[in-house]
């Protein structure tokens, strides 16, 4: 097995290990259950703050936005409103089309080599991508907002009615909520590509797959935890009021697979500001993105220019004029 992705998953299965034997062996639920927790928020908060702030403070001199369609020009010509946005409006549109429907994977097109073609190079549409992409982030979204009932008291009405919908495929008790197979399958589908897509693999390091090794522990535990082995709701609901209102309890009857669910969720927000999941705030601050091509419209200075001493061609020659005439070459003063 290749190195890039064992690693990853030996560390992930560790990660569980240490964690569940830590509560069953050792009686450390104060630590995965609450010491660890809060931790790892303060480092997702702390490290997200960071990262955003610091790519809000790089100067960005020059317009450089990425583009595929007509810039506008001249008035007969047809421009690309979207694609190549030369106002605040449609680099609005083409924000909001990336964000919510990732547009630019929409439209995201694979190269091979066709070889009952004499080895002609023909593009495909990588659909599929696009489709495991969407349901991953939006499942991933329902599963974290689902997971605020938790946390709250009362649940509020949106997330009772987010759960309803969720969970109105009724198969077997208790209900089958979509999100959770959903986002297990979406992150399956990505590790697999990743794992046996030639091209894909060359490109990937061991921490494109930790993320995918770690979510897919994270949803297989909380899928034990509702169909198979069943855990104790109300003493699970105690500990994470009590984590919200810092003022935690640990519960009596909750098992080890519990804590090592939540240490694996806080290792995530731990890693996430170091991680490349981080383009979760930099899609925001991307000057490929979220600025308007107007370069013929507006002349853009660089804010980083300094006067620099500049030799004329009249200097130059004044300073080379004998020369040039030794050698032959037309001058415009003779003297």
């Amino acid at each position: 097995m290749n190195q890039k992705y064992l690693i990853p998953l030996t560390t992930v299965f560790l990660l569980f290990l240490v964690a569940y034997t830590g509560v069953e062996g050792a009686g450390l639920q104060w630590f995965f259950g609450i010491v660890f927790p809060y931790l790892a928020v303060i480092a997702f908060l702390g490290g997200f703050v960071y990262k955003v702030l610091g790519w809000a403070g790089s100067a960005v001199p020059f317009r450089i936005p990425t583009t595929c369609g007509q810039q506008k020009s001249l008035p007969w010509v047809k421009q690309n409103c979207i694609d190549n946005p030369d106002t605040a409006t449609g680099v609005f549109l083409r924000m909001i089309l990336e964000i919510f429907l990732f547009r630019s994977l929409f439209r995201n097109t694979k190269a091979a080599f066709n070889r009952n073609v004499s080895n002609r190079l023909s593009y495909s549409w990588e659909i599929f991508l696009w489709l495991g992409a969407l349901a991953f982030h939006y499942s991933f979204l329902v599963v974290i907002l689902r997971h605020f009932r938790f946390f709250t008291s009362p649940v509020p009405s949106c997330i009772k009615w987010l759960e309803y919908f969720d969970g109105i495929v009724q198969m077997g008790l208790p209900g089958l909520f979509l999100s959770g197979v959903v986002l297990l399958a979406a992150t399956l589908f990505l590790l697999s590509r990743r794992i046996f897509d030639a091209k894909v693999t060359y490109i990937s390091q061991a921490a494109d797959y930790f993320p995918l090794f770690l979510i897919i522990g994270i949803a297989a535990t909380g899928i034990a935890m509702r169909y198979f082995t069943k855990v104790d709701i109300i003493g699970i609901k105690t500990l994470t009021m009590g984590l919200a209102t810092f003022s935690p309890v640990i519960p009596q009857g909750v098992g080890g697979l519990f804590y090592a669910h939540v240490f694996m969720v806080s290792v995530l927000f731990a890693y996430f500001p170091a991680s490349k999941l981080m383009h979760m705030g930099g899609i925001f601050l991307s000057p490929t993105r979220n600025m308007a091509n107007n370069t013929r419209a507006k002349r853009h200075v660089n804010p980083w220019n300094y006067d620099v001493d500049t030799h004329t061609y009249e200097q130059y020659e004044d300073h080379f004029r004998e020369k040039m005439i030794e050698a032959g070459l037309p001058v415009d003063k003779k003297e």
